[in-house]
C-alpha cells in the first residue's frame, strides 16, 4: 500500500532524504510515496515468490531480491515485491540496477498504480523484460512480457506455470500461494 506525499524533489534529493528515514518510500519521478502496511497474505506471497526464484536461480548468474531493495526504473525509485537481475550488483549499493523480471503483489490500494504508473515505468526501462502482477485474493497473475517487438499481456491462473525464458526458469503459479487458504466466498 502507498500514499503520495506532496513534496517535489529530484531523484538525487530523494535518495539522500530517504537514507535518513526510518520507513520506506518510493519516488514516482517527482514526489515521495510512503509505503504503508498491508495484509497477512501480502508478505506470505512475497516470501514464496522470492524463495521460488532464489532456489531455481542457484548456481546461475541471475539473482533474486525481495522487497527490501529498491530499483531505478524510468526516472523513478521503486521497491518491487520481488525482482531478478542478471548483472552483478555492487554489494554496498542501496539501488539495484538493470532488473529483468519484476513482481508486484496487488492490494486494493495499489491496483491503480500497479497497472498504470508502475507498468509504464517498468515498460519504459530497457532491462525489464517481464512484469508480473500477482493478486492476493486468488491464484492469478497478469503478466506483461517484452517480446522484442513490443509488450504483450497474458493471464495465468491456478493450474498454470509462469515461464520466464529471459532467466531460464519456470514456476507453477500454485507455488507462489503455498500456505495461503483463500476465503471460499
Amino acid at each position: 500500500m502507498s500514499q503520495t506525499l506532496r513534496r517535489p524533489m529530484t531523484m538525487a534529493e530523494f535518495l539522500a532524504w530517504e537514507e535518513e528515514q526510518p520507513a520506506k518510500y518510493e519516488f514516482n519521478g517527482h514526489g515521495i510515496v510512503a509505503m504503508t502496511g498491508g495484509t497477512v497474505a501480502h508478505p506470505l506471497i512475497c516470501v514464496n515468490v522470492t524463495t521460488s526464484l532464489a532456489i531455481r536461480l542457484r548456481g546461475r548468474p541471475c539473482r533474486a531480491h525481495g522487497g527490501e531493495l529498491k530499483i531505478e526504473v524510468a526516472g523513478s525509485i521503486r521497491y518491487p515485491d520481488a525482482f531478478v537481475v542478471r548483472t552483478p550488483q555492487v554489494l554496498t549499493a542501496s539501488v539495484a540496477q538493470h532488473p529483468v523480471v519484476v513482481f508486484e503483489v496487488l492490494s486494493p490500494s495499489t491496483a491503480t498504480v500497479a497497472f498504470t504508473e508502475k507498468h509504464d515505468g517498468y515498460r519504459d526501462t530497457p532491462s525489464v523484460q517481464r512484469y508480473v502482477i500477482l493478486r492476493q485474493d486468488r491464484i492469478h497473475a497478469t503478466v506483461f512480457t517484452q517480446d522484442g517487438q513490443g509488450w504483450s499481456r497474458g493471464v495465468l491462473t491456478e493450474d498454470m506455470t509462469l515461464a520466464m525464458e529471459e532467466i531460464g526458469i519456470e514456476i507453477p503459479m500454485a507455488e507462489f500461494y503455498e500456505g495461503i487458504v483463500f476465503d471460499p466466498t
